[in-house]
């Protein structure tokens, strides 16, 4: 277990030391071997060994690990070895966290917000597809100074705050020497220009609010709530970054006739008794806009599912369309002549009560998968 405790030995401190205890001896060897402070023949090899004791002290997984399995625990992290350097990382970061403070970046390019518009479709635009025009409002650079916010489109000035750096340096003297405190510019944002004579169009932002239009293509078998992105038709972007997305969000309108089980089309079939157990040819509507001959066989019952195959919604994602499944509704007359009441008082004594085995129809979902089947 000796190699285990190499770590601990290059810090001074023992195995049970608090994160306080480790941090405290690092900061008292990192000052008297730093190679800029000791020139002396060896100093930069301590330094190193004491900023990758300290990475992997400071660390509590790397540290468990440590203990547990030694370096071995700790190389699929990257480290190599606890006598070179090359597999640690950043131990000028490790010390310039300690004594020279953390130095500022430049601010970044940021990519634009995401917009999002809701479209009103037809139940036959969500089914065939259609091109659509929607109208929208999103964020663009400002045509009349180039997206700079500077009037006429001219150069930013350098801040006079950060001399065109963008950072702020505050030196302070410490135990340890003197540290260094680097923190974005707070008048430019880091950017080191600022606009001096604000663009009258933007008031000096770069971007405008405008509205525009743009027309979705929108594929066929669409249903309620699909996105469609529209890439790079959202709001600009900050610093040179790129557009965000724009994505139209899709409202299906009911249909009086129809309606939707993914891609299949439902029709509700209304009989009468004597269609039902006599049988029948009807006409069946279909979206496409004709209609179709079905044939409705003697003693039809109420909820029979007939499918007829390639009459649903086109695959969204594939060639081929589903089917159109007709159920049968057997409708029972709420009002009836004398002679009608006649004659089903006859038919009903010739039929008798009928009696219909326990789960002979089964449910609705089991007659639409039979048919589909």
């Amino acid at each position: 277990m000796a190699a285990q405790s190499d770590l601990y030995r290059a810090l001074g401190v023992s195995r049970d030391a608090t994160q306080e205890q480790i941090k405290q001896a690092f900061r008292k060897l990192a000052m008297e071997y730093h190679p800029d402070r000791n020139k002396a023949e060896g100093a930069e090899q301590r330094f190193k060994q004491i900023a990758a004791a300290y990475e992997v002290l400071s660390d509590a997984e790397k540290r468990g690990a440590y203990d547990r399995f030694g370096m071995a625990g700790v190389k699929g992290n990257g480290q190599q070895g606890f006598g070179g350097a090359e597999g640690f990382s950043g131990f000028g970061d490790i010390f310039d966290a300690f004594f020279r403070g953390t130095a500022a970046r430049p601010a970044a390019a940021q990519r634009g917000a995401d917009l999002r518009a809701r479209l009103d479709i037809s139940f036959d635009q969500a089914v065939f597809g259609a091109e659509r025009e929607i109208e929208y409002e999103r964020t663009e650079g400002c045509d009349d100074c180039r997206g700079k916010g500077q009037a006429g489109g001219k150069p930013l000035a350098e801040c006079r705050e950060c001399s065109g750096t963008g950072e702020i340096r505050r030196v302070q003297q410490s135990l340890f020497g003197q540290f260094v405190n680097v923190a974005s510019c707070g008048r430019c944002g880091g950017e080191g220009r600022v606009v001096m004579d604000p663009c009258p169009a933007c008031r000096g932002s770069g971007l405008r609010r405008v509205r525009r239009k743009q027309v979705v293509k929108i594929p066929a078998g669409v249903d309620e709530g699909s996105q469609i992105r529209l890439s790079g038709e959202g709001d600009a972007g900050a610093r040179g970054g790129p557009p965000g997305n724009l994505y139209v969000v899709l409202q299906v309108e009911p249909h009086e006739l129809f309606e939707r089980a993914d891609s299949n089309l439902l029709y509700d079939l209304p009989l009468n008794v004597a269609q039902a157990a006599l049988g029948c040819t009807v006409e069946v509507p279909t979206l496409d806009g004709d209609s179709l001959s079905l044939e409705v066989k003697p003693g039809t019952q109420h909820g029979h599912v007939f499918a007829i195959r390639g009459k649903g919604v086109p695959y969204l994602r594939g060639s081929g369309r589903g089917d159109l499944l007709v159920h049968t509704h057997v409708v029972t007359p709420q009002k009836v002549t004398a002679e009608q009441r006649k004659l089903l008082e006859q038919l009903a004594e010739s039929l008798g009560t009928p009696s219909v085995p326990r789960g002979a129809e089964g449910s609705l979902f089991g007659r639409i998968r039979d048919a589909l089947g």
